[in-house]
């Protein structure tokens, strides 16, 4: 009896152990992995306070009516400072910055912001950008029209390039009392080196950030 408790025991054991580890390579794999899968969960779900994809750019809503009312500015809100950071992994030898620190705008008002980046090495790479939202809770309202992440972004040797974000905060966002005390949002850019693998993938290459 008590070697079938003690089978039963290890069994137990040996399968809390596998799924441990399953779910470290899984995270593993969610850091690291591919590009296009992160980029479709995050701007599908708002994930870890990533801005989802605009349905107003993007198939997601049935007339132009809806449209136009998604961006159409709310004048009695209060306005919304928007600010911006970028930042670089520490294997790619560029710089990466906002032109802007702050732009202010209201809910269902475009906005249009710029980031320079310079590749400052003697040959040329490429970068992918990833980015995020802060506080992640405003990610669902966060809508980017138009941006340059995931995507792959080859600079020349000692090339400088100016980037463009075009964006706007859903008037959704008034209606949400998550929201209620929310001024400022923080729109942020990390870009890491990229390579293809062996499949035709763009994949970040990991470095310390």
């Amino acid at each position: 009896m008590a070697a079938l408790h003690a089978n039963h025991s290890n069994a137990k054991n040996a399968n809390t152990l596998y799924y441990t580890l399953a779910i470290i390579m899984g995270t593993v794999s969610l850091a690291y992995g591919s590009v296009p899968l992160y980029k479709t969960i995050c701007q599908q779900t708002g994930w870890g306070g990533q801005p989802i994809k605009s349905t107003a750019h993007g198939g997601g809503l049935d007339n132009d009516e809806e449209i136009a009312t998604r961006l159409t500015p709310i004048t009695t809100s209060r306005r919304l400072r928007i600010t911006f950071a970028g930042s670089t992994s520490d294997i790619l030898p560029w710089k990466f910055s906002p032109q802007q620190r702050e732009v202010r705008v209201l809910p269902g008002e475009t906005a249009l912001a710029f980031y320079t980046a310079t590749n400052k090495s003697d040959e040329d790479v490429i970068g992918v950008a990833t980015y995020s939202v802060t506080p992640a809770q405003v990610a669902p309202y966060f809508s980017k029209i138009q941006c340059f992440c995931f995507e792959e972004q080859r600079l020349n040797k000692g090339e400088t390039v100016d980037m463009p974000v075009f964006f706007y905060i859903d008037p959704e966002f008034l209606k949400d009392p998550n929201m209620k005390g929310i001024d400022t949002i923080t729109l942020n850019y990390t870009f890491f080196k990229a390579k293809y693998d062996k499949d035709g993938h763009l994949s970040p290459i990991p470095g310390l950030r």
